[in-house]
C-alpha cells in the first residue's frame, strides 16, 4: 500500500453535500477516506465544519478557494478560516478568462501567487493552483500552465487534475516530471476518450505512471479522488474509485 492518503474532493458529491453534509462526511470516512476537500462550505463556519471533520475522524486535505480570497486584502482572513480548519492547502481552482488574455497577464498572476505564498509560509500553509482544460491549449507559443507555473516559486502547488489535463489534450505526466517536488496535492480524477462516465481505472489515464512520478518526483503529500460525471449515483462512484486504488495497492 502507498503511504499517501487519500482524500475526497467534497465537489465529487456537492448536491448530496447541500442536503446533509454531516452525513456525507460520516459516508466517506465509512468508505475508508482520511480527508476531505472542500470546495464551498455549505453555510458553516470553520468552528462547525472542524468540529464535523473531528468527529468523523477526517483530515482537511485542502481547500478549493476562490481567487479573490488570495489577494492582499483578504488571505489573512482566508489563512485565519483555514487554520481552524487545520488545512495547509489553500488552492485556487479557476481563474476567470478576464484574468489570463496573454502570456503576460500569466506571469502577472504568477506574480499575485507568489506574493500569496509568502504570505502563507510563515502560518505552515501552501497556496496552489488547479487546473482545468485550457492551461494546455497553447498561448502566444507556450502552454499557460508552463508559463505559470516557470515563474512561480517552488512552494507555489501545481495541483494537477489528470483527468483535466487529459481533456484539454496533454499527458499529464511529463508535467509531473517537468515540475518536481511541486505537485503536493494531486487530483485523481478519469479521462476516457469514449465513456465520459469513466471512473478511475477505466479510461485513458497512466495510472502506474502517475503513482510512480507522483511518489518519486512529485513530493505528493495527498491524493484527492474527483468525479465529476456519474454512471452510478455520487456517493457509490466515489465508493467505487477508492475501492480501484486500493486494489492498484493505493
Amino acid at each position: 500500500m502507498s503511504n499517501i492518503p487519500i482524500g475526497l474532493q467534497l465537489y465529487s458529491v456537492r448536491e448530496d453535500c447541500a442536503r446533509d453534509l454531516p452525513g456525507v462526511l460520516e459516508a466517506v470516512a465509512k468508505m475508508g477516506y482520511a480527508g476531505v476537500e472542500f470546495a464551498g462550505y455549505y453555510d458553516r463556519t470553520a468552528e462547525e465544519l472542524r468540529r464535523l471533520l473531528d468527529a468523523n475522524g477526517l483530515q482537511c486535505c485542502g481547500t478549493h478557494t476562490q481567487y479573490p480570497t488570495i489577494l492582499p486584502d483578504r488571505i489573512e482572513e482566508t489563512i485565519t478560516f483555514n487554520a481552524t480548519l487545520g488545512n495547509r492547502y489553500l488552492i485556487v481552482p479557476w481563474l476567470n478568462e478576464d484574468l489570463r488574455p496573454s502570456r503576460d497577464a500569466w506571469k502577472r498572476l504568477a506574480d499575485i501567487f507568489n506574493r500569496a505564498a509568502e504570505t502563507a509560509k510563515p502560518h505552515g500553509m501552501v497556496v496552489g493552483y488547479h487546473n482545468h482544460h485550457f492551461e494546455f491549449q497553447p498561448l502566444e507559443g507556450e502552454l499557460p500552465w508552463d508559463i505559470f507555473f516557470g515563474n512561480t516559486r517552488p512552494e507555489v502547488v501545481m495541483q494537477l487534475d489528470t483527468g483535466n489535463a487529459l481533456h484539454g489534450g496533454a499527458d499529464p505526466v511529463p508535467f509531473l516530471q517537468r515540475y518536481p517536488g511541486r505537485a503536493l496535492t494531486v487530483h485523481l480524477k478519469e479521462y476516457s476518450a469514449t465513456n465520459d462516465k469513466a471512473l478511475i481505472g477505466e479510461g485513458d489515464v497512466k495510472w502506474d505512471e502517475v503513482f510512480a512520478l507522483c511518489e518519486g518526483y512529485g513530493g505528493t503529500e495527498w491524493y484527492i479522488v474527483e468525479q465529476e460525471s456519474y454512471a452510478h449515483p455520487p456517493l457509490e462512484c466515489v465508493d467505487l474509485c477508492l475501492q480501484r486504488l486500493r486494489s492498484m495497492g493505493k
